[in-house]
């Protein structure tokens, strides 16, 4: 059993990030306004201010952010949305369907050469391919995405990028590789003044690999400070998970079911599912180590079905009945777009129909006025003609 070390390497990236982001209130207040490709990215920066707290309507924006990027031709705001994309469903367990977004993403910003856009979703795709234990596949694309945010000198990116390495060198075990990365990470956060989690929560999670309880839980209580001061229910969801488990294997009951239990309602608030599988895992073995043996077995089933829920068939219902509330609301505007449309249909309608009525009278206007015209010479004619 070890820490859910995918959980850590994908909020390494983004969701540390994004508690540097606007408001959420004062986003609602931009989109109101905000037209065309702003209108996109304005769509886009809600998805990440509502991703930690409802998946659901970030998903809603991102693609109303994808259909109006594809309608106006904005292919930056397109290939933002298909990112996003992946990341909602990499989030639900849906790992092929989020490779796809990604790598449709990167494609597009390859075409618009944008650097930033290649190696953000270069960096995602290296995710995917490290939980789905392709390792060769992952480092090519990380030290890709990681190599472009050294020459684009994002501070805070290099941060994540290097964050990741270290997760890639933890899944394949050489741990002193992978501690240099943490801790260049950590040192460049202190450097540049902001305080990011990731780094100190990955240290934990070599110490934990290494059998050093003690000072895993000593990093990690450091990180879930830093994730509740930030209010990112993701990583304080990440790290939760991470302590219970760790208390489980060092044979501490009592503070693995309080932190096991917080993670497992937290990870239903946020619907971040893809965590339940090591969660239920955890609790099984807790269970076990004080003989509870039918509590162990019903984790285990939990367990169980939790892993055919995000990997089988299961996972793609529960994406479609999310995409439904979706469409049921994209229904819904638009069915109170085409009311508008048709009280407006109506209105023009009606000014046609007078508009003609006025052409026609003006017409048989002109007509008579010819008429008479013409009986009057005709009169007069006949009254100036001489006689036979």
């Amino acid at each position: 059993m070890k820490p859910n070390v995918c959980g850590s390497f994908y909020l390494a990236f983004f969701l540390s990030l994004s508690a540097f982001g606007q408001k959420i209130d004062s986003l609602q207040a931009v989109l109101d306004t905000a037209k065309n490709d702003h209108k996109v990215k304005t769509l886009n920066e809600l998805f990440r201010a509502n991703l930690r707290t409802d998946p659901v309507k970030a998903l809603g924006y991102t693609r109303e952010a994808l259909n109006l990027a594809t309608e106006i031709g904005d292919k930056k705001g397109m290939a933002a949305s298909y990112n996003n994309l992946g990341i909602i469903y990499r989030n639900q367990g849906a790992l092929d369907k989020a490779l796809d977004y990604y790598i449709t993403s990167m494609k597009i910003y390859e075409t618009l050469d944008n650097k930033e856009g290649i190696a953000s979703t270069k960096n995602n795709i290296s995710t995917i391919y490290s939980i789905k234990k392709e390792y060769g596949q992952a480092m090519k694309y990380l030290e890709d995405s990681y190599a472009l945010f050294v020459e684009l000198k994002d501070d805070r990116k290099i941060i994540g990028s290097m964050n990741n390495l270290g997760n890639l060198n933890l899944e394949i075990q050489l741990y002193e590789k992978a501690m240099k990365y943490f801790s260049e990470a950590s040192q460049l956060s202190d450097k540049i003044g902001i305080k990011f989690a990731d780094p100190l929560n990955n240290m934990g999670n070599i110490y934990f690999r290494q059998g050093n309880y003690e000072q895993a839980v000593e990093f990690y209580e450091k990180a879930l400070a830093i994730e509740r001061a930030n209010d990112n229910k993701l990583g304080i969801l990440n790290v939760l998970t991470n302590l219970g488990i760790t208390y489980a294997k060092a044979k501490q009951p009592k503070p693995a079911a309080q932190y096991l239990d917080e993670a497992t309602k937290l990870c239903q608030d946020v619907q971040a599912f893809s965590f339940l599988p090591p969660l239920y895992k955890a609790q099984a073995d807790n269970a076990s180590n004080q003989n509870n043996w039918k509590l162990a077995y019903d984790m285990m089933l939990k367990y169980d079905d939790a892993r055919e829920k995000i990997f089988g068939e299961e996972s793609t219902r529960n994406i479609a009945q999310m995409e439904m509330v979706i469409d049921f609301q994209e229904k819904e505007k638009e069915f109170d777009m085409l009311q508008q449309q048709g009280e407006i249909t109506k209105l023009e309608l009606r000014n046609t129909r007078m508009f003609i009525l006025l052409i026609i009278l003006a017409v048989l206007g002109i007509i008579g006025a010819l008429n008479f015209f013409y009986i009057n010479k005709k009169v007069r004619h006949k009254k100036n003609s001489p006689v036979a």
